[in-house]
């Protein structure tokens, strides 16, 4: 279901990348980092971030827990940031891909964090440059579908990319 979705990760006319938050377009969902959803949000242009997890030699997405087991295919999709969520998913990622293709990072509480592709994935509320992916603007900013309207940086990830997408083109 992602062969459909190779190549170089999407930038819009408006010069920003779109970026589903586990396959979120238009607000939270239950199936949020559910493969389904996820290539439903491919499907629509947007890159998604996804949480992963390597457990016993498996591949889980899911947020709090390994909650659907992927096969590597995933990995044939370079419009995928994968939020690694154990050491052994990170440990895995670096050494099969380094800076290769894959968007990948960890984090738990950082203000920044800094992508294996040098992109600084940015917390909710904190200052943003032209390599920032803004992250959840939803969290920080009473008025935020105007505030990504004014954003310079890199690309925005968010549960609502559809609504962002359509206010910034």
């Amino acid at each position: 279901w992602l062969y459909g979705n190779l190549g170089d990760t999407k930038i819009a006319k408006d010069g920003i990348t779109y970026i589903a938050h586990r396959g979120n377009t238009e607000g939270p969902s239950e199936m949020e980092n559910h493969p389904d959803h996820i290539a439903k949000a491919l499907d629509l242009g947007f890159d998604v971030e996804v949480d992963v997890r390597i457990v016993d030699g498996a591949m889980f997405l899911g947020h709090d827990e390994p909650k659907y087991e992927v096969s590597q295919k995933i990995l044939m999709s370079s419009n995928i940031w994968f939020h690694c969520k154990n050491i052994e998913a990170l440990k895995y990622m670096t050494d099969n891909f380094g800076s290769n293709r894959l968007n990948y990072f960890w984090h738990d509480t950082d203000d920044y964090v800094l992508t294996n592709k040098e992109y600084i994935w940015t917390s909710p509320g904190y200052n943003l440059t032209n390599r920032s992916i803004m992250v959840m603007p939803e969290l920080a900013h009473e008025d935020w579908l105007a505030y990504t309207t004014k954003a310079n940086c890199y690309g925005i990830c968010s549960d609502y990319v559809q609504y962002i997408k359509e206010e910034r083109t």
